[in-house]
């Protein structure tokens, strides 16, 4: 068998069970077969809970099932001996000698060691970030960023052509207030307003814009304040949204054809600069969508228009409706408003059906955890439209909450008080930020420790990982040989139990990465790189590697660099370097 023949073990187990289920229990043989790591060794390799999956439907004890099973099993190559524990669990234990070729299988396959073809090329999109180009990217953006990459990384590595998309909201009120914002800043400069809006956008970036406008045009786009006013009374709430879209009216009327001008010119000022820093940190799009393009093109009134062919719309109030409620939705939705404006959610209708029309066979949006009730509403509209909405998988990602000297960061962009992407970046480096953003569930509630993602010490979990990756580089460099030679390597003198212990780390890997992608959880393998490294760590305190026993010797480098290359390959998924000195 060349070492390139690398076993799925798990596969194995499964086919070698299967014939015994289907032959002492015919109507279960559909019964899923899972296997899991135990905690300890002396529990064995994998466990099976089959017997005891089978107890109800067969009426028998767990215990005489896992007998049954165990006595119509064939002979593996892979297994050295096979055990019944508590209730019913089957242990299986593998063959040293199995082990032992594991450092082999990735010394060879190298960067493609735990890829796998289970997405069989299959088109699938991942969308994610597509946050309003309203101002600069803040850290609750920059965890979307990190898990959408990642996410994007290990599904391709499990075989699927991946397309990355971010979704350009540049149509609507959120661009007509920056626009607006950006203007009032400009006359600001001009002295010719001297108060500005609470609710309008705050932030520095808004009066750099405001400068760089008149920088090139001077002050054409002055206007007389009192008509910018008009039909607004100043002596009430000059900050309500009725009072901000007045002006937003007023703006255009006054500016005319100048006003696409300023909005055109902020929403490229935003965008570069949005994709400027996703691209510093790693991430990178194939498609920038433009959500404008749907309602050029008229792909928003044609979505609509089928939505009304197949009789889902109704008008009441003088707005059409979509008859959500029809597909398990809590209430029916506006689509066009009683001024003949299309909601957001028409175009998002008329976004999802674009998605399918391109050819994607599964597409996955990642939005804030906030967007959780907006899930039914799109499903609704995909089951209207005949597409499967199961096709369609959302993954919410929980926003990260910074935190500097123990003080909560504030993160708001109307009011301008946030902190940047790019600002953590260059505080902690795009690796630490790349790694701490997926250390848990996308799901789940994220506070990101400044202090600890700069530290050089175990506590760090990118340091740490990092670290054992630079340790490993210097052991080889002392050594001083060619590394290739390690693929071939005997590793039989490889016995001691940390050493197989991590062996069977390696083992692991290839279904970690099948896991993440299945469960679009990347968090799986900065889990996973976080306890390789700490065997190893653990391994290397206690080992000496250049020993003065040539076999002995060989095996261990050979462990290493293979232990090297799974780190590697983990931290590429994540879009983290693995730096050789540290």
């Amino acid at each position: 068998m060349p070492l390139s023949a690398q076993p799925n073990l798990k596969f194995h187990f499964t086919e070698l069970l299967r014939p015994a289920l289907t032959e002492i229990a015919p109507l279960g043989s559909d019964t899923d077969i899972e296997f899991a790591r135990p905690k300890h060794a002396s529990q064995g390799d994998y466990s099976c809970n089959l017997a005891m999956q089978l107890a109800r439907r067969l009426h028998k004890n767990p215990r005489d099932i896992a007998v049954l099973l165990i006595n119509t099993l064939s002979v593996s190559p892979y297994l050295e001996k096979i055990e019944i524990a508590g209730a019913g669990f089957i242990n299986l234990f593998l063959k040293i000698s199995v082990k032992q070729r594991f450092p082999g299988y990735v010394l060879e396959s190298g960067k493609k060691f735990g890829h796998s073809n289970i997405g069989a090329a299959k088109k699938i999109q991942v969308e994610f970030v597509s946050a309003n180009p309203t101002g600069p990217l803040h850290v609750g953006h920059g965890r979307g960023a990190a898990f959408g990459a990642s996410l994007a990384n290990v599904l391709e590595a499990n075989g699927f052509s991946v397309a990355r998309e971010y979704y350009v909201n540049d149509a609507g009120r959120q661009m007509d207030i920056l626009a607006l914002s950006t203007w009032l800043r400009y006359l600001e400069l001009n002295e010719a307003i001297s108060s500005f809006p609470r609710n309008a956008y705050q932030g520095e970036y808004v009066r750099d814009m405001a400068r760089l406008i008149y920088k090139a045009h001077g002050g054409r786009y002055l206007h007389r304040p009192d008509l910018l006013f008009e039909g607004l009374s100043l002596e009430a709430d000059t900050d309500t949204e009725a009072q901000l879209d007045g002006l937003i009216a007023n703006a255009k009327k006054l500016l005319g054809q100048d006003y696409a001008y300023i909005h055109n010119f902020v929403l490229t000022e935003q965008l570069g600069d949005c994709r400027n820093d996703l691209t510093e940190f790693g991430v990178v799009f194939d498609t920038w969508f433009s959500e404008q393009s749907l309602f050029d093109s008229g792909k928003v009134a044609y979505a609509i228009q089928l939505l009304g062919q197949k009789n889902y719309l109704y008008e009441q109030d003088g707005a059409r409706w979509f008859r959500s409620t029809d597909f398990g939705d809590e209430k029916d939705r506006v689509v066009q408003r009683e001024n003949g404006q299309f909601t957001y959610f028409a175009s998002d209708i008329a976004y999802h059906l674009n998605k399918f029309e391109r050819g994607f066979e599964r597409v996955i949006d990642v939005w804030g955890a906030d967007h959780h009730g907006y899930i039914p509403r799109v499903k609704s509209a995909m089951q209207a439209l005949a597409l499967d909405p199961e096709k369609l998988e959302i993954a919410l990602v929980q926003f990260a909450v910074l935190y500097r000297n123990g003080q909560k960061a504030p993160m708001s962009t109307r009011s301008g008080e946030f902190i940047t992407l790019r600002e953590l970046r260059r505080e902690v480096g795009n690796d630490a930020a790349r790694f701490f953003y997926v250390l848990r569930k996308s799901d789940q509630h994220l506070d990101f420790d400044l202090d600890l993602a700069k530290s050089q010490s175990n506590d760090n979990p990118v340091y740490y990982v990092q670290y054992a990756h630079a340790r490993i580089c210097s052991v080889l460099e002392q050594w001083g040989e060619d590394a290739t030679q390690l693929v071939a390597a005997d590793m039989s003198p490889l016995t001691d139990p940390a050493e197989l212990s991590l062996m069977q780390k390696l083992i692991d890997y290839p279904e970690i990465v099948e896991v993440a992608g299945g469960d679009l959880s990347p968090h799986l393998i900065a889990f996973y790189l976080r306890e390789l490294a700490g065997e190893f760590h653990s391994y290397y305190n206690a080992t000496r590697f250049l020993v003065p026993e040539a076999p002995l010797r060989l095996a261990r480098l050979g462990l290493i660099a293979a232990i090297r290359q799974v780190l590697i390959n983990g931290l590429e998924l994540l879009g983290v370097s693995a730096p050789e000195k540290m």
